[in-house]
């Protein structure tokens, strides 16, 4: 009794802009997130990118850097995609220029502040 006239409801529809709609309200909701996923992930990332690859191309001898793997040091030669970098007094080694990760931030090579203990007490 009820599913008969429920299945007649349910026929098809009629032909025309109200049957599917246009293609474009179709695919609007994609568009919409491609655009969102594209400013707020793709291009930050690309321009990280960008600046990261002007930041390798632009090293020279004198600058602190950290590698991949953590090493923090001073490039003292620099010879086409090798860099040797000396990380301590006497002791240098080479790195490629793409496993450079960054400039050395911590003040180039400043000495760390003393915590706890060994922190001198500020008079008063």
């Amino acid at each position: 009794m009820f599913f008969p006239s429920l299945a007649y409801a349910m026929g098809a529809a009629s032909s025309g802009a109200e049957a599917g709609g246009s293609p474009l309200t179709a695919f609007l909701p994609l568009i919409l997130m491609f655009a969102i996923f594209y400013f707020l992930l793709i291009r930050p990332q690309q321009k990280k990118a960008k600046s990261h690859r002007e930041f390798l191309a632009n090293l020279k001898r004198g600058d602190y850097i950290v590698t991949g793997g953590g090493i923090y040091g001073r490039i003292t030669e620099a010879h086409g995609d090798r860099l040797t970098v000396e990380i301590g007094k006497d002791l240098t080694i080479e790195v490629n220029r793409n496993y450079v990760a960054g400039p050395d931030d911590t003040g180039a090579g400043a000495k760390p502040e003393p915590k706890g203990k060994d922190k001198p007490k500020d008079k008063e």
